[in-house]
């Protein structure tokens, strides 16, 4: 397939760097304020140089010459939005899928936004296109928990959990196992590159409340006989606590009685909720470190249990790829 790549992180540089190995070719790449554009000329075939791009965007701090909106007009025939994740109205990102969703192009995306805040309305620009949506990349990095659930059906799960943000279970993984407090481990994480200079969205559970409420999209609409019927969740339907005020006395005293902390998030096609939560010291979703794990529960298959990476360029930008060629 032939992709245009708007966003310029380290997801973004990730799905340039590595769609040839896919058997993709990627023909525009944008950032915030530049973009480069395949010309067309000779062979229709030829793409973008990744080389170039990421030397570029390492060097100049832009991709290209040409503007942003010539990525979204050009020759492709998946956008993958890469963008960073915004709240409410989910913009820019909601936009540019928007863009290829009315040239009746598919969307992928790495970007939570709109799929977290705005599931109705890309429902509705579907009806209207020929294009498709695919996100797996929004859940998980590099695990598949989406298209696990697609593939159970929706109808035959009832709860996806997990622990789904590899900073806060960092911060909590090293606060059990060396007695410190959360400040101290705070600290080392962002010293490691662990954890942003500003943590809140990691420690404060939205980036893992925005995920559960995905999940929880997939299973009200994938369950409806009539999509009408279906419960459409954002950020505000859910129930969310971070991991600031976890002091190290609690990990201590769970140790003593062999559990430990996690944040924990919960989807159902009812309810979303985030929070710290005992779980056994060396149970299934006591994973370390930067580690995720997506626990399913279905009606006629038991508990699945899918750990791995949940974040990272090349990991999530699999996800990405993956998902392209489940649209070819």
């Amino acid at each position: 397939m032939r992709l245009a790549v708007v966003g310029a992180g380290a997801v973004g540089r990730s799905v340039v760097d590595l769609a040839s190995e896919y058997g993709h070719e990627v023909v525009a790449v944008a950032d915030s304020s530049s973009a480069v554009v395949a010309d067309g000329k000779g062979d229709r075939d030829a793409g973008v140089d990744p080389d170039a791009v990421v030397a570029r965007k390492t060097e100049r701090g832009i991709v290209g010459d040409d503007d942003p909106a010539d990525a979204l007009a050009a020759d492709y025939d998946a956008l993958v939005e890469a963008t960073p994740t915004t709240l409410g109205d989910a913009e820019p990102g909601f936009s540019h899928v928007r863009t290829a969703l009315e040239r009746d192009r598919h969307a992928v995306l790495a970007n939570k936004g709109p799929v977290a805040e705005r599931f109705g309305d890309l429902r509705s620009l579907l009806n209207d296109s020929d294009g498709e949506i695919r996100f797996e990349a929004t859940v998980g990095g590099a695990i598949p928990a989406v298209s696990t659930v697609e593939d159970i059906e929706p109808g035959h799960v009832t709860a996806v959990r997990g622990v789904l943000n590899g900073t806060a279970n960092f911060i909590l993984t090293r606060m059990a196992a060396e007695g410190l407090d959360y400040d101290h481990v705070l600290a080392e994480a962002q010293d490691l590159g662990v954890a942003e200079a500003d943590p809140s969205f990691d420690v404060d559970g939205t980036d893992a409340a925005l995920k559960c409420v995905i999940l929880a999209n997939v299973l009200s609409f994938g369950a409806a006989d009539d999509p009408a019927d279906a419960r459409e969740f954002t950020l505000d339907d859910a129930d969310v606590s971070g991991i600031r005020d976890v002091p190290g006395s609690a990990l201590r005293l769970a140790a003593e009685d062999g559990r430990t902390v996690r944040l924990i998030g919960e989807a159902t096609g009812e309810t979303v909720r985030v929070a710290p939560r005992l779980v056994p010291e060396n149970g299934t979703l006591a994973v370390s470190g930067t580690q995720n794990i997506v626990q399913i529960e279905t009606t006629h298959a038991g508990r699945l249990n899918i750990s791995g990476r949940g974040a990272g360029g090349p990991e999530t930008a699999s996800a990405v790829l993956g998902d392209v060629g489940r649209l070819e």
